[in-house]
């Protein structure tokens, strides 16, 4: 997410849950025969909800959620992290551990007892987004701004122009923790990667010896000297497990040697990637490249290269993110159009756009199948996008918990890839009813048997859903998980 707080971003067309047919050809997600949803009530095999012109089903203080889906617990941003530019970003989780990543540092909270979390640390570290990620005893911080220096002890380097102008000496990229004792965080090293680090994945080697981190980033300028145009690609650093202050730069794969989307009246053009999500299991990677989305093996874990290439002019502003079904068979893309801090779940944005984009993947190709968007319509004072979630363990089905800032969260099934349902939800309505006030759920997260939300400005959040198949789920245990590489829950 690059958070755009201005509700004049793309305003195009309504927020329905829909389902678009597969074209015959898969670059191609709006074939000249797709039905037309302004003019058409019901698509084929399926009904669409309908909605009118009208104030949105929640107003600011309300509750709209699903009679299985209950808030249990909630420990709200304290200190440095409650102030109005102190953003909180994504999660991940290591044994009993939920680390919130914070645009000035990261908190770490003890959910044993999911019911009642507890901030056990909160280490101050300023460079959004702080995006986090877990191996073993190591964490992974994102930085995608200008600071005076790699350590904790920094400041702004952009001297505060619209176009950053950095100070002699300015860094950005990843910082390495040690967190063997997740209490007592210890800054172990830094990586400087070109363009910073946006969002970071990692990436295992077999043997567990080294950890491969793809860092996504994007926003080249002829200004910048460590971020110079046409930044088509990533960077891969590798950190020696037990040597950690040895991490390098070991790579900086182009991924995308024709420029990617270029000059589109709709798509961003592509200069970089936003996020990448790895299959290690697999050895498969999807990335999310702006205008583009692609299919990456990362068989050699060093050189991930591209497989296959799709594109969707027409319908994704912003390919934002990528998550993998149990069996990696399928992915979902994630469309953040507004940047994530416009209205796009409102009245006048269609069912296709700021959406899911469902692929199957046939043959080491992506295959587009459907979109699915949040069935409830929001106001104009909610941002509310597709953004972060993560797959439910549920044997022989496909269901993803994901966030939808203001939208708040949203369970949905997609076991038919042409057919996704909505099956739990929860939304607590507008921040406030009279102007746009940025916030919700940043990411939200299947972790043991519980759904965690980390809210921008309300803090981490906890949600128990009481089904059938969440308590089978429920049964399915994981000492540690980052959204961004996926575990195999197969079988």
């Amino acid at each position: 997410m690059k958070l755009l707080v201005a509700a004049s971003a793309l305003v195009l067309s309504a927020g329905l849950a829909a389902v678009v047919p597969a074209s015959a050809d898969p670059t191609d997600p709006r074939p000249d025969d797709a039905p037309v949803l302004e003019d058409r009530p019901v698509l084929p095999g399926q009904e669409i909800a309908r909605f009118e012109p009208a104030t949105p089903r929640v107003r600011s203080g309300q509750v709209d959620r699903s009679s299985a889906m209950r808030n249990v617990a909630r420990v709200p941003l304290a200190g440095a992290f409650a102030a109005d530019d102190a953003y909180g970003t994504d999660l991940a989780f290591t044994g009993h551990y939920a680390i919130a990543g914070n645009y000035l540092g990261f908190t770490v909270y003890d959910i044993k007892n999911p019911r009642k979390p507890r901030r056990v640390a909160q280490v101050e570290c300023p460079g959004s987004q702080n995006d986090v990620s877990v191996y073993r005893d190591l964490l992974i911080l994102s930085v995608d701004s200008l600071r005076t220096n790699d350590t904790c002890d920094n400041e702004s380097a952009s001297m505060g122009l619209p176009v950053p102008v950095p100070l002699p000496g300015a860094w950005e990229g990843i910082r390495v923790f040690d967190l063997k004792n997740p209490r007592k965080p210890r800054f172990v090293t830094s990586v400087l990667t070109e363009c910073g680090s946006h969002t970071h994945t990692l990436a295992p080697s077999r043997d567990g010896k080294d950890l491969f981190v793809y860092v996504s980033s994007y926003g080249p300028s002829p200004v910048l000297p460590n971020c110079q145009p046409p930044h088509d690609s990533i960077s891969v650093v590798q950190v020696p497990v037990a040597r950690p202050a040895q991490a390098r730069v070991v790579s900086q794969p182009v991924l995308f040697p024709d420029g990617g989307t270029t000059d589109d009246d709709y798509s961003s053009d592509t200069s970089g990637c936003h996020d990448i999500t790895a299959f290690p299991s697999k050895n498969l990677a999807a990335g999310a490249c702006m205008g583009d989305g692609v299919l990456l093996d990362i068989t050699n874990r060093a050189k991930p290269r591209v497989i296959n290439r799709v594109r969707d002019t027409a319908n994704f502003a912003f390919w934002h993110s990528a998550t993998f079904n149990n069996a990696g068979t399928k992915v979902v893309f994630t469309d953040e159009l507004g940047g994530g801090g416009a209205a796009e779940c409102n009245k006048d944005v269609g069912p296709r756009r700021g959406a899911d984009g469902i692929y199957d993947i046939v043959g080491r190709k992506l295959v587009f199948r459907s979109y699915y968007k949040l069935p409830r319509v929001q106001s104009d004072t909610e941002n509310c996008v597709a953004h972060n979630g993560s797959l439910v363990p549920v044997k022989g089905r496909d269901i993803m918990v994901q966030a939808w800032y203001q939208g708040g969260t949203s369970v949905w099934e997609f076991t038919r890839s042409g057919k996704p349902r909505e099956l739990q939800h929860f939304d607590r309505g507008a921040i406030d009813d009279s102007e746009l006030v940025l916030g919700g759920s940043w990411s939200s997260y299947w972790y043991n048997g519980f759904v965690y939300s980390s809210d921008i400005t309300r803090g981490l959040e906890v949600f128990k859903i009481k089904t059938p198949w969440a308590r089978k789920a429920a049964q399915r245990k994981l000492s540690v998980f980052n959204a961004q590489s996926q575990p195999s829950f197969n079988g």
